[in-house]
């Protein structure tokens, strides 16, 4: 493993880095209300939420993401995740040179709040004057409306359309 876990925090979110203890509370917090789960797989359940936590700290220990658990500050809850992933590497390098932020869900409290601005903020922020990448993708699916309004919402801006691009992206919840 090449990167180790770091926290981020801001004025309404700490991006901690994950951890098994956090499936009980990421659970409650799927579980608040489910219906803008359709496009990204969020755990039922405990046993779910921790095979959830074990396949992404699996794939962090082959540093090719960096997960998070994103903490309210107002009143110190966990209320999703988010990652970044896709990381790829330049043989120069000795930290990634492209990656891509996604992965999220919020707890419906959550979701319309300051925490997902500033959370692409926090992870933004740390790519470019960190890492010193060449460059980061935000991706959702295309009929994901919610999504596409809150990446536009950060100013980014539509580099295209990727049919099939993933494996599973679709109306389903895991």
């Amino acid at each position: 493993m090449r990167l180790e876990p770091l926290a981020l925090t801001g004025t309404h979110v700490s991006l901690e880095p994950l951890r098994h203890e956090h499936a009980s509370a990421l659970s409650d917090a799927a579980n608040r209300e489910r219906s803008t789960y359709g496009f990204t797989g969020v755990p039922a359940d405990v046993a779910s939420m921790e095979a959830y936590i074990d396949g992404l700290l699996a794939e962090a220990q082959r540093d090719t993401v960096m997960p998070f658990v994103q903490r309210r500050r107002s009143d110190d809850s966990l209320v999703g995740c988010t990652r970044l992933m896709d990381l790829r590497w330049w043989p120069t390098r000795s930290v990634p040179a492209e990656v891509e932020i996604g992965g999220t869900w919020l707890a419906a409290d959550a979701q319309g709040t300051a925490i997902n601005p500033e959370a692409k903020l926090l992870l933004l922020t740390h790519a470019f004057e960190v890492w010193d990448v060449a460059r980061v993708a935000i991706a959702t699916d295309e009929r994901n409306a919610q999504s596409r309004r809150a990446i536009e919402k950060l100013g980014a801006s539509l580099d295209g359309i990727l049919r099939n691009h993933r494996f599973g992206m679709g109306h389903q919840s895991v």
